[in-house]
């Protein structure tokens, strides 16, 4: 059995009387020690995917899908129930560290307290366990920095010691939404990997969403990729970066710069994507697609196996005159 598995979820943004679609029919598993990772465009839904996954949608927003988490309905409990969940089973690392941390109390205070929450350890103990944390997380001179303010930490640090917060309960799924994005190139790698390694040694599993297919081919092992709020391709992460197969998934990978690359210009893909509300009849990507086909513009395409994943296109249907297999922006 999955440890995670989401069924047709559906995200409307209610206004007035008006209905506007935001995500539709979103569907996956993860798997017990494996790192998911969602990808796309800003807009595409993979933060309120991570959301929906955490209950944490409100108003105007409406929620229909099943989320299952070791095969218990999150989407059925309420919030009593769901906030033993949250911090204990499934943990957040957010982009902003500075948003995610308390800045009146110290990275101490905020760590321990919710070890004491969840778990039956004497105050001494979770103190223990925090400066162990902070130290598994790369932290110089731990037990200082327990008594720390987070604006007294860089942005590296700050996003480390998100990070042993939230593994400081021992949960089985972090969901890291864009954990490197407001920081240094070098730095983000160095977060990339730590996430990794803890993960691997704790035995976690993560749903990791990222807009950067770096971050993807460093920690990732298997990836879905998401268009205008549904996912578009799923296959594993090697597949997937040698092999894509949607148009849309060609089209991130060819943005990335290669050392070996001898061309001028990198590729790009024209247009932008759709708002909520506005996303076209068919495929939605058929507008900005370079090898659209009539078909595309009219009915929106079902899931096709290739190779070991999977992908929404006319161009792989087995039984169309215009059956294909993308390979265009692999890694080389």
């Amino acid at each position: 059995m999955p440890l995670l598995t989401v069924e047709n979820l559906n995200v409307d943004l209610r206004i007035r009387n008006e209905v506007r679609p935001i995500l539709e029919d979103v569907s996956f598993s993860i798997g017990e020690r494996e790192i998911l990772g969602v990808v796309g465009e800003s807009g595409a839904g993979k933060s309120l995917t991570g959301l929906a996954v955490l209950q944490l949608l409100e108003p105007p927003l409406e929620m229909r899908g099943a989320i299952s988490f070791r095969g218990r309905r999150l989407d059925q409990l309420d919030q009593k129930a769901l906030q033993k969940i949250r911090g204990r089973h499934i943990a957040a690392v957010f982009q902003d560290a500075m948003s995610a941390l308390n800045p009146v109390m110290t990275i101490g205070k905020q760590i321990t307290s919710t070890i004491l929450t969840h778990l039956p350890v004497s105050r001494r103990e979770a103190l223990e366990r925090a400066a162990q944390l902070l130290s598994d997380a790369g932290i110089p001179a731990p037990r200082e920095r327990l008594r720390s303010y987070p604006h007294e930490l860089s942005g590296g640090m700050r996003q480390r010691a998100v990070i042993a917060l939230a593994l400081c309960c021992e949960p089985e799924l972090i969901i890291a939404d864009e954990p490197t994005t407001a920081l240094d190139v070098s730095i983000q790698a160095q977060i990339v990997e730590l996430i990794r390694s803890l993960c691997e040694r704790r035995g976690t599993s993560v749903l990791l969403v990222t807009h950067d297919m770096g971050v993807i081919a460093s920690a990732a092992d298997r990836v879905a990729v998401m268009y205008a709020g549904r996912i578009v391709e799923t296959a594993p992460a090697r597949e997937i970066l040698k092999r894509p197969q949607h148009p849309y998934t060609q089209g991130l990978i060819s943005v990335i710069p290669r050392i070996r690359n001898t061309a001028q210009r990198l590729g790009q893909i024209q247009g932008s994507m759709p708002g909520p509300g506005f996303r076209p009849e068919g495929c939605a990507f058929h507008p900005r697609c370079p090898s659209a086909i009539a078909r595309c513009a009219i009915e929106q395409p079902p899931h096709f196996r290739s190779g070991t994943g999977q992908a929404a296109c006319w161009l792989l249907d087995p039984g169309g005159e215009h059956s294909q297999t993308g390979n265009a922006g692999a890694l080389s």
